[in-house]
């Protein structure tokens, strides 16, 4: 059992780092890798079971719709019991997935598994923004947000090169058994090393918590954020942890270890994005302007990225797609203007209902840009690339439009509206 922290107690910076960010950036790591990993199975799997385009989107989005489902009671949940109890139990649902998928050999067992392990990791951000807005002071929010995603940025970063040359020593099924052991073993340090802080949870019966949901979406200026941080997403995500991979084989006509490479790069740039962004953020606050300007001023450049990527199809491509990964991780910056437009007490609740939102438009996506790849005959190689031309020129309109409606709609934080 966790030993709770004295309710006037201050841990030090070194207890905080050991206790609470390293067990969480351990849960993330594998969220990230779990997410990206079919980029490079994916084609392996795909090849060996004769799946389509649009299957291969389906199986990898079932992360992605269990992942967005919980988000809502999981809001509750973190603001009620806490981040170590439920991102410590959602641990093991997700290794059980894991041991599912390795051992999978249909289409229903690996997608199950895959909806499994997207339902058990589904807690990897929000439960570690939980724990940093009760334990960090409001002005290291950003600073530790982006440290705690340059955690995942790792384990993507693990789910390219690294294991293309893993599968040179097992198969794919026994490397999911191998991350099942894993995420066993992190979830029990969660339960064993991260301390509880009284008066933390909130108060309250369970219908009045779930009713608060309700007055969060009714706020003018979570929507104002929510469809460009959407949309941006759905781009970044949905392209970076699956259909780059192809992209590489079809359009840039690259060998499996070339495009493991550029995926690895790819995802180094958006490690060193996240853990830079509160850096960013710092400089541009001493201009006069927050956090809120930092990332919509990162994913306009994002959006101009995925254009040249789209449509001029440049020869650089490893340059390209590592800007791609850079300015796509500085989405995470919106969460912190969002989370302090409420009180503290709905952190928990604000940023799990954009995280609904969020990963629930990035499961529509993915499966979505397959199924527009599918309307294509395929090539000798793979997929057509008007299917890619099209699906990612839709994603880029997408973003535009967020834009304009972010720049046009002004509404304002309910804590400001109500002073």
């Amino acid at each position: 059992m966790a030993i709770a922290a004295g309710a006037g107690s201050s841990p030090g910076i070194a207890t905080l780092v050991l206790r609470i960010y390293l067990p969480f950036a351990a849960a993330y790591f594998l969220s990230y890798l779990y997410r990206t990993v079919n980029s490079v199975v994916g084609p392996v799997i795909a090849d060996e079971m004769k799946l389509s385009a649009g299957d291969l989107g389906f199986l990898t989005s079932a992360y992605f719709i269990m992942f967005s489902a919980i988000q809502i009671p999981l809001g509750v949940a973190l603001d009620r019991y806490g981040p170590r109890r439920v991102h410590g139990t959602l641990l093991t649902v997700a290794a059980l997935g894991a041991a599912i998928f390795g051992g999978g050999s249909s289409m229903t067992e690996l997608v199950v598994g895959r909806a499994l392990i997207g339902l058990g990791v589904a807690g990897g951000l929000m439960a570690a923004i939980k724990a940093i807005s009760i334990w960090f002071p409001p002005n290291r929010w950003t600073l530790m947000n982006g440290i705690h995603m340059a955690a995942g940025g790792v384990g993507s970063l693990t789910a390219t090169a690294p294991t293309q040359a893993a599968l040179q020593y097992t198969t794919w099924h026994g490397l999911f058994f191998i991350l099942a052991g894993i995420t066993l073993i992190v979830a029990l340090v969660i339960w064993l090393v991260v301390p509880e802080k009284p008066g933390s949870q909130a108060g309250g019966t369970l219908s009045q918590q779930v009713s608060v949901i309700g007055r969060i979406l009714r706020t003018g200026y979570f929507w104002r954020i929510v469809p460009l941080m959407t949309f941006q997403q759905c781009a970044y995500i949905g392209i970076q942890t699956l259909w780059a991979g192809p992209w590489l084989r079809d359009i840039a006509g690259l060998n499996a270890v070339d495009r493991a490479d550029v995926l690895f790069m790819t995802a180094a740039a958006m490690t060193v994005g996240f853990f830079t962004t509160g850096m960013v953020a710092g400089v541009v606050r001493r201009f006069g302007y927050g956090d809120f300007h930092t990332a919509t001023g990162a994913t306009v450049i994002f959006c101009a990225v995925m254009a040249v990527i789209t449509f001029a199809q440049p020869s650089n491509v490893t340059l390209w797609w590592m800007l791609f990964g850079y300015f796509g991780a500085f989405a995470i910056v919106y969460f912190p203007p969002m989370a302090q437009a409420f009180t503290p007490e709905l952190a928990g609740r604000v940023t799990t209902t954009g995280n609904f939102i969020m990963f629930s438009s990035i499961f529509l996506v993915q499966w979505g840009i397959g199924r527009i790849v599918d309307l294509w005959p395929r090539t000798a190689s793979g997929y057509s690339p008007d299917g890619y031309t099209w699906s990612f020129g839709l994603l880029i309109a997408a973003q535009v439009a967020g834009f304009l409606w972010l720049i046009f709609f002004r509404a304002r934080p309910p804590i400001e509206q109500a002073r």
